[in-house]
């Protein structure tokens, strides 16, 4: 069996659109290969609905859920336009958070799949993590699937993104959990410098670290908690932010990164992981992965570029595409909801 499928993915650190276009195959095992992958970055006017459409009224979010899936539609309309791409079966869509609170029963990724379907007139599957919310789970992650039968040769994979999340196997059983905020914090920091990242942590390095900050960090209540468990945005708002009133903000990204650096290795240490493939925008952050590589002695994968970049919409697409045999997309070791199962809705 072989189906080729565009997975789309908004990351909550609003660097833009990954849309990656992929080849899998079914032997006696599956496999993948990227064909072509792009981020568009957003223009001035959707970063900014986006980043403020956790403050709508319902009616100005409703609006906006459908304009969103329309725009979506016509990127991956110019994507397969400029790459001249056939033989598409599918595409399976993220959408973009605005929020997530499993806890009371809910999460929200706009962008509906019916406008990209009508804009592509291609088979749509969206809102992968609802299902998942409604049956205990956490709703996140869901990329442990893609780390369990497309990178099993690996101990762990860890993602640093807005968030850095980990999946890995114990006892024949994978689980996954979120660790600490990353760069949906430092990016925000970096505004105040007219960046829109901290490229190498080059403006971290000329911070000094905070002990009282860091003390602060390190005892927040999530850093206790059993897995499964995952962070939104709002947490960051009511936990992290509130924190750095008063303080230099180069001081904030010196801290934030050793706090980030630490929470990592504490989870890579106590499983006594030998290998891990890191992935995520975060990666290139060469001050952070420094860090992370002096607190534990196991060995930091960093793959191509096309992983790095594209890894979670690469697996979207593949979810989309178990979504599409009907085959088990969302593991309930990792989310916490009672049962394994196959999430999304076909548009």
């Amino acid at each position: 069996m072989i189906l080729q499928a565009i997975g789309l993915m908004s990351g909550t650190s609003l660097d833009g659109l990954d849309i990656c276009f992929a080849k899998f195959e079914k032997q006696e095992s599956w496999s993948f290969e990227i064909l072509k992958a792009e981020t568009i970055p957003y223009p001035k006017n959707w970063e900014e609905k986006l980043r403020n459409s956790i403050q709508l009224s319902a009616e100005d979010l409703l609006e906006l859920n459908s304009e969103y899936g329309f725009y979506l539609g016509e990127l991956v309309n110019d994507f397969i336009k400029k790459n001249q791409l056939q033989n598409i079966d599918l595409i399976a869509s993220h959408g973009h958070t605005v929020f997530h609170q499993p806890q009371k029963k809910f999460t929200l990724q706009i962008g509906d799949g019916r406008a990209i379907k009508l804009t592509t007139h291609l088979p749509v599957i969206y809102d992968f993590r609802t299902q998942d919310v409604l049956m205990g789970g956490n709703g996140a992650p869901l990329v442990p699937i893609g780390d369990e039968i497309l990178f099993s040769q690996y101990d762990a994979c860890l993602n640093l993104g807005g968030f850095s999340n980990i999946s890995l196997k114990i006892k024949d059983q994978r689980i996954a959990f979120d660790i600490a905020p990353v760069n949906i914090v430092l990016n925000k920091l970096v505004q105040k410098f007219n960046k829109n990242f901290d490229d190498n942590g080059d403006l971290a390095k000329t911070g000094n670290i905070n002990e009282e900050l860091l003390s602060k960090l390190n005892s927040l209540d999530f850093y206790q908690q059993s897995h499964p468990k995952s962070l939104g945005i709002e947490w960051c708002n009511e936990n992290i932010f509130p924190l750095f009133e008063n303080i230099e903000t180069l001081d904030i990204l010196a801290t934030f990164t050793e706090h980030a650096s630490q929470q990592i290795a504490n989870v890579i240490n106590e499983y006594q992981l030998k290998n891990i493939l890191f992935t995520g925008g975060g990666t290139y952050n060469t001050f952070l992965i420094d860090k992370i590589k002096a607190k534990t002695s196991a060995k930091i994968i960093i793959p191509n570029k096309d992983i790095i970049d594209y890894k979670e919409a690469l697996i979207f697409a593949f979810m989309g595409i178990l979504r599409w045999n009907n085959d088990i997309n969302v593991l309930a070791s990792a989310t916490g909801s009672y049962a394994d199962h196959s999430s999304g809705i076909m548009a």
